[in-house]
């Protein structure tokens, strides 16, 4: 088992900056993919960008790529999302998830997720 604890989000202007955190424990060594998915009010959960934690090959949403940056502390086995720009329809909740099968990165259907961390972008 992987437990994923994330921090950060919360209320930003519309051109700000945030940073999210997800730290893991249990059984870190078992996960190949780590990555950041969002789901705002009535919409389906969305990739948003996702790394390969031996590699740190990263891979990111159309809608965000310039904008966020996923990067991993490997020794604090922890992945951070640094959101930039960020836009209004940025809003949703976001969640980390980590998989131990390195397959498919943007697919949904991940082991392990964290609880989840609201931001609001405003206008």
């Amino acid at each position: 088992q992987v437990q994923l604890v994330q921090s950060g989000g919360g209320l930003v202007q519309a051109g700000g900056s945030l940073r999210l955190s997800c730290t893991a424990s249990g059984r870190t060594a078992s996960k190949q993919l780590v990555a950041w998915f969002r789901q705002a009010p009535g919409n389906e959960r969305e990739f948003v960008a996702g790394l390969t934690w031996n590699t740190g090959a990263t891979s990111y949403a159309d809608s965000v790529t310039g904008r966020f940056t996923i990067s991993r502390d490997k020794a604090e086995n922890t992945v951070y999302l640094q959101m930039d720009s960020l836009k209004p329809e940025d809003t949703a909740v976001y969640y980390c998830a980590a998989d131990s099968r390195l397959w498919m990165i943007t697919r949904t259907n991940y082991e392990y997720w964290g609880q989840g961390t609201q931001v609001t972008v405003s206008t």
